[in-house]
């Protein structure tokens, strides 16, 4: 099995740890053939208003000349790619592309975690209604359509706090499934949920949510498994990679092992 990650933080998100050099070095030790960078999007809100979950504008060039040059000592070692986690904000897709040309960036993640901006918009990881799952439908659906991104990271991150799967949430999850499949947009099957969210029970579905992914083999979508690694521990956690990839073969969802790039 290729073991491949997209999906790695650095602590300029303000809550990871490790260095590019130590993620590539646990990637190397853990069977990994690609690793991709995809830290937080530094939005330019232009407001004073200071993010405690990603990086500043202006630490974008070094982000990036970061990842080049650990990209450059591992060559031929491990395949190394630089790209971002982003929301769909859609005032901002303008001053993303510029973003993305600017630095070359190899790819670009959908992880929709707030409604239309961060400073004002709710955080759909706590989602806990019909009226907040459909706001989150709409615009991860929205962002999914731009043909922007590589793939959609955490799709069911709006069940984390809802704590029954009824008819709205299998609705949801079946139009995100359904729109993936017909966009050919890889879900992310993600291990960071996974890790911090077994044991989750009362508290609400968590994610992945299993009922979200036996829809997700009923509609036919393809997955790739994300670690969204915020330390380089969770690199070197084979038994849940492992555990994924068998849950994702035992329902039947088409994986991933790599992403044309």
């Amino acid at each position: 099995m290729m073991k491949t990650n997209y999906h790695t933080h650095t602590p300029r998100c303000l809550h990871a740890s490790g260095s590019e050099r130590e993620y590539a070095r646990r990637a190397v030790e853990a069977g990994y053939s690609e690793l991709g960078f995809a830290d937080h999007c530094p939005w330019n809100y232009g407001r004073n208003f200071v993010s405690d979950m990603r990086m500043e504008p202006g630490e974008l060039k070094d982000y990036a000349r970061a990842v080049r040059a650990v990209q450059a000592e591992y060559q031929g070692k491990l395949k190394i790619h630089l790209g971002l986690e982003c929301e769909y904000f859609p005032a901002r897709m303008g001053w993303l592309m510029e973003q993305k040309e600017r630095y070359r960036l190899d790819y670009l993640i959908l992880g929709n975690h707030f409604d239309t901006d961060e400073p004002t918009g709710m955080y759909f990881g706590a989602c806990r209604d019909s009226q907040d799952i459909r706001r989150y439908v709409k615009m991860t659906l929205e962002g999914m359509e731009t043909g922007y991104f590589a793939y959609l990271a955490h799709p069911d991150l709006f069940l984390r706090l809802i704590r029954g799967f009824d008819r709205e949430a299998a609705d949801a999850s079946r139009t995100i499934c359904r729109a993936a499949r017909q966009l050919n947009l890889p879900l992310e099957y993600n291990l960071n949920g996974l890790f911090y969210c077994k044991g989750f029970s009362g508290a609400g579905l968590g994610y992945p949510c299993r009922a979200f992914w036996e829809i997700a083999a009923q509609e036919g979508v393809s997955a790739v498994i994300g670690v969204d690694a915020h330390s380089p521990d969770l690199l070197s956690n084979g038994a849940l990679y492992d555990e994924a990839a068998q849950t994702l073969e035992e329902l039947g969802v088409q994986r991933l092992e790599r992403l044309a790039l």
